[in-house]
């Protein structure tokens, strides 16, 4: 084992102490981790994303089943049209975009390159609704139409699919406004969602790549070890504080991911 794989290691505790401590954002750590330290390229660090995420949800969403904070029916309502989505975009339209994108003069944006800085914008989406001070949204009297909810899943779906991630910050203000479900039942059922939706679509990938099982399946457990210990310290920490805090330095690792990408 060389220094950069314990590095990865030590990355992959990481992960699982954030998603822990602030309940997401472990595919914006584990995606560039894999890109920039491991040297993977993004098409297998966003399907090793996938599987991680998945199986560390798994485990979140036993946690918050416990304390009776999952509604199961609207989660799997949901996820229906999302893990399709993702599924189809692991499967056909990643493998399925060219290698070279567009060329201008010197300029060319590659596959690869498309999908970090993707990924980067999704990231400064993700950053500022962690730093925005917001007050709890105010659920509808009503749930929308299911046609819409089912449209609005296929959106988010395609969207996590491209890039690797659970999804969490898009999932969780979705449930609140269009299921009408209060903001702490609307993150521990976007857990179960996002449990379906990753590993579904990481079947996508098994499909197409070839897996490095014994790596992922350490990088995943590492991980869950995290998050076991991140739940504990979670009593003794600010949430908010922290969440802020970390969403200044997603908004960090982005701008760096578009220079990096573009320089």
């Amino acid at each position: 084992m060389d220094y950069t794989q314990i590095l990865g290691y030590v990355g992959a505790l990481i992960v699982g102490l954030v998603l822990g401590l602030i309940g997401g954002g472990g595919s914006i750590l584990t995606v560039p981790l894999l890109v920039y330290l491991l040297g993977y390229n993004p098409v297998v660090a966003t399907a090793y994303s996938l599987f991680v995420v998945g199986t560390s949800s798994m485990v979140g969403t036993y946690q918050k089943h416990t304390k009776g904070l999952v509604d199961f029916k609207t989660g799997l309502a949901f996820s229906f049209p999302s893990f399709i989505a993702v599924y189809l975009s692991r499967r056909y339209l990643v493998p399925g975009i060219p290698k070279m994108l567009f060329s201008v003069e010197d300029f060319s944006l590659t596959k690869d390159m498309g999908i970090m800085i993707f990924f980067a914008v999704i990231m400064i989406l993700a950053s500022y609704s962690m730093i925005k001070n917001k007050k709890e949204p105010i659920e509808n009297a009503e749930s929308q139409p299911y046609y819409k909810t089912f449209i609005q899943g296929l959106i988010i779906g395609t969207i996590t699919g491209i890039i690797g991630a659970g999804g969490g910050f898009l999932y969780v203000p979705a449930l609140v406004l269009w299921a009408n479900i209060p903001m702490k039942k609307a993150v521990g059922t976007s857990l179960i969602i996002v449990t379906i939706n990753s590993l579904i679509g990481f079947t996508g990938d098994v499909q197409t790549l070839d897996i490095e099982w014994t790596f992922l399946l350490i990088f995943t457990g590492i991980s869950i070890l995290g998050i076991i210990l991140g739940v504990f310290l979670s009593k003794f920490i600010s949430g908010k504080k922290l969440k802020k805090s970390f969403g200044y330095f997603v908004l960090i690792m982005a701008t760096y991911i578009i220079y990096k990408e573009l320089k």
